[in-house]
């Protein structure tokens, strides 16, 4: 089916000024006609959005129009599509509390509320507490989101994160739990929104970020004092690392985690001792990764060391925990990865997943037997939840399908008894006999199977015509779960199938997954991504120019990728905050993310072969004159990670060398970061876009709007 036009006389596209930026690295000579797009301010534009420069600020609202002027008629569609997506949200939702001593700490909305209100009651049922109003402390703010929320130990106070840029920089405020007050002294700006408590209540560590917006130094707060006074505990030299904090397991440390893609090195601080220096576990090792929990005197640490691919557990004593006295408690078993921990005062839960699907294996670490929770569909989410107890056998664990809402349970370790606590309520109705949830290998180019979960009605015929949503990430070792989406329902109850591509670059087949989709093996992502569209098509669940792409972030390099290798494939590509200039962030050592990106995607700098690599791939430099699909591009000014001018100055030298195809669309949030818009309503207004332009790019945006359901 033609994609409809959008109306009889369409919006002239805004064209971007050439201004070319010659450079020359490793003998290689390129030209950017765009790299004007990039404020030389940028660093200020995080801190404040206002002061972009007049010029881009001109072009990037001219694009906003544009979009909005070509995509107009699906106003009311879009509509509709927000007031379905929040029929199925239960406005006056609230979390499973969670017990910590003489209290339960939760989060709860009210009805129309965009912000979580933070809340405690009594352990065992009481009155309500409500502590942090997100909705009143978002009020005047066009940008508001948590950062993190930890109550003192001593249950009496509350130190509380909030980002009001989009820019993830960081406020710490402590407010009294007896009074409902902010301290008007312990204000700490610029963090990267994490805290963890001394044992006595009296203080607090923090990460602060640097001028680049980097989380380098660890710092220590005395309650009543100003930050100009705090103590700085650790500062990390390489600004190819990053450094956050986190508690330990049992509570007894803060943990001091540092680090890039390929390497990880952990200091201890006791936190009964706050003013001690951070104690190191294992030196840094470069490609050894590590990640602990302590209980007494042991130290229990997930590693890749001596060739485990897909991790292991190790034991170590406390007092002597560097690698040389590590001794496997769970050794390496090729295609099981581990991917995670949870540990307790007597038992270990690890979650495992093995071709795509995850389980949690249960240890008693007084008997050393082991069972495992799994459930029988065949693709879905499972994770476990943590909690503020250490003296526990109770595990609380998450479960969904793409056809099953989020369950919360309570698992007792011991008993093995399984207690529901939650299940995600669809106010508007939702039956999962009505879905179908399935998965197919697709084959890649060199022979790997490549997992590709599905969603389609029950009802939905397999006739090779209708229209598809294939996502795709693939980058960092991040999985993708097949977990439940309520939005995605209003896609699907309008025909379309919706899939995802377990493509090499996540590990959802284990490390090994991750490790073949990355660097100079990077194109296997793309080409993975492709496999999953072509088995589609052979399994007659779509047909080519009727699926559309969607990915964000590094996903949204993946759709750049996508859109020059195979866009006969797709009727639509949506890139949201796409991480498209590869190269020239890879050569911009300023950049936030960028030194501790080589190991991801290789140091163009210093290395020509990395140079010639990311070159041969990276989407703003292998655009072609040749048509291309639909794409709209999303942005966000204040993104502090994929900055704005990357899909900006994508879409503008699309615009200038593509021969036909399109149309190429760019919608920058004005006033939001990475995350897009904040507020669990706002951000449907995004979805809305994203829905209307995959259902306008196959043609189905002009025909009524009745939903199957």
């Amino acid at each position: 089916m033609n994609r409809p036009a959008a109306s009889a006389v369409p919006p002239t596209a805004p064209i971007a000024a050439r201004r070319p930026h010659s450079f020359t690295t490793h003998g290689i000579t390129l030209t950017d006609d765009y790299a004007w797009l990039k404020d030389p301010n940028w660093q200020e534009v995080l801190r404040d959005p206002s002061v972009l420069d007049p010029d881009i600020r001109a072009y990037l609202e001219a694009e906003n129009a544009y979009t909005e002027a070509l995509l107009g008629h699906t106003g009311d569609l879009q509509r509709k599509l927000v007031a379905e997506m929040r029929g199925r949200i239960k406005e006056d939702d609230s979390s499973v509390p969670a017990p910590d001593g003489p209290f339960a700490y939760f989060r709860k909305f009210r009805d129309g509320g965009q912000h979580a209100l933070h809340c405690r009651m009594p352990r065992d049922g009481g009155e309500v507490q409500v502590l942090l109003d997100g909705d009143q402390l978002a009020a005047g703010h066009d940008y508001f989101r948590f950062g993190e929320v930890r109550h003192s130990l001593d249950h009496a106070l509350c130190a509380w994160a909030a980002d009001t840029k989009g820019s993830e920089y960081f406020t710490v405020r402590i407010r009294s739990w007896a009074t409902g007050e902010d301290s008007a002294i312990d204000v700490i700006e610029e963090t990267d929104g994490g805290v963890v408590w001394s044992a006595d209540s009296q203080a607090f560590f923090y990460v602060k970020l640097d001028d680049n917006h980097r989380p380098m130094q660890v710092w220590r707060h005395r309650l009543g004092t100003p930050q100009a006074e705090d103590t700085l505990v650790y500062e990390e030299k390489d600004t190819g690392w990053f450094t956050h904090i986190h508690e330990s397991s049992s509570g007894r440390f803060c943990v001091i985690a540092g680090g890039d893609h390929e390497t990880s090195e952990l200091w201890l601080i006791d936190l009964a001792d706050p003013d001690a220096k951070p104690r190191l576990v294992a030196a840094r090792e470069e490609g050894i990764q590590y990640s602990l929990g302590d209980r007494g005197d042991q130290l229990f640490i997930l590693t890749n060391a001596d060739d485990a691919i897909d991790f292991k557990i190790v034991l170590a004593p406390l007092d002597a925990p560097q690698r040389a006295n590590w001794r496997d408690l769970i050794p390496h078993r090729p295609g099981i990865y581990v991917d995670d921990f949870e540990l307790y005062a007597g038992h270990l839960a690890r979650l495992e997943r093995a071709n795509a699907l995850p389980s949690i294996v249960i240890r008693d670490l007084a008997t050393d037997e082991e069972h495992a929770i799994a459930f029988a569909e065949s693709a879905y989410s499972l994770d476990s939840l943590g909690g503020y107890e250490f003296e526990t056998t109770n595990l609380r664990i998450a479960y969904s399908s793409m056809t099953t809402p989020s369950e919360v349970y309570d698992y007792d370790m011991v008993t093995r008894q399984r207690v529901l606590r939650k299940r995600e309520e669809i106010p508007s109705g939702h039956d999962p006999a009505n879905y179908v949830t399935t998965r197919i290998m697709a084959l890649s180019h060199d022979g790997a199977e490549v997992p590709v979960s599905i969603l389609h009605r029950k009802d939905f015929q397999r006739d090779g015509r209708a229209p598809l949503l294939l996502y795709g990430y693939g980058s960092y070792g991040y999985e993708m779960d097949a977990a439940f989406s309520a939005s995605r329902l209003s896609l699907v109850d309008r025909g379309f199938v919706y899939a995802i591509a377990h493509i090499r670059g996540g590990a959802d087949k284990g490390w090994g997954w991750y490790l073949d989709g990355k660097r100079d093996k990077k194109t296997n992502t793309f080409e993975d991504f492709a496999a999953a569209a072509r088995a589609l098509i052979a399994n007659n669940y779509t047909a080519p120019k009727r699926i559309v792409g969607h990915g964000g972030s590094a996903g949204g390099m993946l759709m750049g990728a996508v859109a020059n290798r195979h866009g006969e494939l797709f009727a639509g590509l949506v890139a949201e905050v796409p991480f498209v200039d590869v190269l020239n962030t890879m050569l911009d050592d300023s950049l936030p993310l960028t030194p501790p990106e080589w190991p991801e995607w290789g140091n163009p700098i210093e290395s020509e072969a990395d140079f010639k690599t990311i070159l041969s791939y990276s989407p703003y430099d292998n655009v072609a004159a040749k048509d291309y699909p639909a794409i709209l591009a999303m942005g966000g000014l204040a993104d502090p990670r994929v900055t704005y001018w990357e899909p900006a100055k994508w879409v503008a030298r699309l615009r200038a060398t593509m021969t036909g195809g399109g149309p190429v669309l760019l919608r920058t949030n004005m006033g939001a970061g990475h995350g897009g818009a904040s507020g669990r309503f706002k951000r449907l207004d995004e979805v809305a876009i994203v829905y209307a332009f995959a259902l306008w790019a196959v043609g189905l945006a002009d025909a009524p709007q009745e939903t199957m359901a």
